[in-house]
């Protein structure tokens, strides 16, 4: 069974006549809503970046640190940070809805937050179709389909688009670097890989274990990618990605192949992955047409 998002959602008529909501989350667990919720608690940045996207930013009580996009996330409470939760605060607010991050916040805050009473809907995106998922998830969760729906929509069609125009172009070889010291990457079942994948490139540490892996210089010099793409913690392109310049023998060095990706638009699971899935296939074709003119 993939382990990802995908949701099972089905809206049932009560005798009152309102309508009850009833969805399956990452974790396979059942949560059942008597009607939508209107007081909703986002624990992970991209997770509240999703609920304002699917209209329902208004409802939105409380986030965790770093929640700061689009502008008005950065006003709403917070609850500690996406791997340390406040419950004391996270109370305080009242919650009618949270919504957690199976791989960051861990199985441990949701059974706690289940122990307080609480209503807790677990997401965890590995495909780019996930995130339109997520997007009509909690539209039906808070009562805005219609939102929702539309942003999903657009979502796919973007998709779509980028995976018809670059998927099936000859493949190239791709090591995507989150952090520098220690030095991290991430395996095939990481969304960034499907993102990859999209592009038309291959991961060269799909095989690698576990999601986040800790690598060394040398596994990155025996793989000897054809690109080099780096994240790193903020708009600026990081210095350390020009420590590889070092290694001249290799490959995407002696080609000049390395470049920058903001993680905000990359690493985040959230309609934006867009603008930054468009980034990476420029820059893979880029490297594609370096390498079709100066093959041997």
């Amino acid at each position: 069974m993939r382990y990802c998002l995908i949701a099972l959602l089905w809206v049932l008529l009560t005798p009152a006549g309102s309508a009850q909501i009833t969805v399956r989350d990452a974790m396979d667990r059942t949560l059942v809503l008597e009607k939508p919720a209107t007081r909703v608690i986002s624990l992970a940045p991209h997770i509240t970046e999703v609920v304002y996207a699917a209209g329902a930013g208004e409802q939105l009580v409380g986030a965790v640190s770093y929640s700061d996009y689009p502008e008005a996330a950065r006003a709403i409470p917070r609850v500690g940070s996406y791997d340390s939760v406040s419950y004391e605060t996270l109370l305080t607010l009242k919650p009618d809805l949270v919504l957690a991050w199976h791989e960051g916040n861990g199985e441990d805050v949701v059974t706690r937050l289940q122990s307080l009473g609480l209503n807790v809907y677990v997401g965890e995106p590995r495909a780019l179709e996930d995130v339109a998922e997520s997007l009509r998830v909690i539209g039906v969760l808070t009562g805005n389909e219609q939102v929702a729906d539309a942003a999903a929509s657009r979502f796919m069609q973007q998709l779509h688009a980028l995976r018809e125009t670059y998927s099936s172009r000859e493949p190239v070889t791709v090591y995507y670097q989150i952090w520098n010291e220690p030095l991290l990457t991430l395996n095939g079942d990481h969304l960034i890989s499907d993102v990859v994948r999209l592009c038309g490139g291959r991961n060269v540490f799909a095989d690698a274990m576990p999601l986040v892996s800790r690598i060394s210089v040398e596994s990155v010099l025996r793989a000897n990618p054809q690109v080099i793409i780096a994240s790193g913690m903020d708009k600026a392109r990081p210095e350390w990605l020009d420590d590889w310049r070092e290694w001249s023998a290799m490959t995407a060095v002696r080609n000049d192949q390395l470049y920058f990706i903001p993680p905000d638009i990359l690493q985040r699971h959230t309609p934006r992955i867009i603008e930054g899935a468009t980034l990476m296939c420029e820059k893979l074709q880029q490297a594609r047409e370096h390498y079709a003119m100066y093959a041997p």
